[in-house]
């Protein structure tokens, strides 16, 4: 009896001293738990967590976030032009250019939303609601290359030949004000992703530049 008692003694003092154990372990991880906290845009996701699956993953500073914020409308106005081609534009060149800047820019919009959401900005930085009837009145008002409401008018009014030639035009400023943006991006950004896009707008649209003076050219 007096083996089996001691052996019971024996057995509650390792089962209280594992709960200890696993009590200061609880208190200790509870402890250290805040300073798990870490600003998305000062440091990089780990490989394999959630953050590391958002759209734009890694750090982010300011001029990501007005990159995004400024191209969205900047791409919507150049949308709503080439709709305009639609039963006005006469020129080959200009309905293929049409087609290329849909194909390339309402996906790219879609895609810098999905940034400004994962990085819990807001999609307007005070810039209008990114339609072309809200840029005041001049070349470049707001954003570089930013059509008016006249320009958008005159655009519309405009049929054949003379749609086409005020296209090309116009679309070349509207190119050259987004190739502006995505080089300071280029400079300035810090996310990878973002800058990466930044990389494909000064591509592709310096190479549509080349093609709408082409255009202008023979008209």
């Amino acid at each position: 009896m007096r083996a089996f008692a001691h052996r019971a003694t024996r057995a509650s003092v390792l089962v209280g001293a594992a709960a200890t154990g696993l009590l200061l372990t609880a208190c200790g991880a509870d402890d250290t738990a805040p300073s798990a906290s870490v600003s998305p845009s000062a440091t990089a996701a780990a490989p394999g967590s959630a953050a590391s699956q958002a759209p734009a993953p890694g750090p982010f500073n300011d001029a990501d976030v007005m990159f995004a914020q400024m191209m969205i409308p900047h791409h919507e106005q150049a949308l709503e032009m080439a709709e305009l081609a639609d039963g006005r534009a006469e020129d080959p060149g200009v309905k293929r250019l049409v087609a290329a800047i849909e194909r390339a820019q309402d996906p790219e919009i879609r895609t810098m939303r999905a940034w400004l959401k994962g990085w819990g900005r807001p999609e307007s930085a005070g810039h209008g609601n990114g339609h072309g009837s809200d840029h005041g009145d001049g070349h470049g008002s707001g954003m570089a290359g930013m059509m008016s409401e006249q320009d958008m008018k005159d655009l519309a009014a405009a049929k054949g030949k003379e749609f086409d030639r005020a296209f090309a035009e116009l679309m070349i400023v509207h190119h050259e004000g987004a190739v502006a943006m995505a080089e300071e991006e280029r400079s300035k950004g810090l996310n990878p992703t973002a800058k990466k896009l930044a990389d494909d707008v000064v591509r592709t649209q310096s190479a549509e530049i080349a093609e709408l003076r082409k255009v202008l050219d023979r008209l």
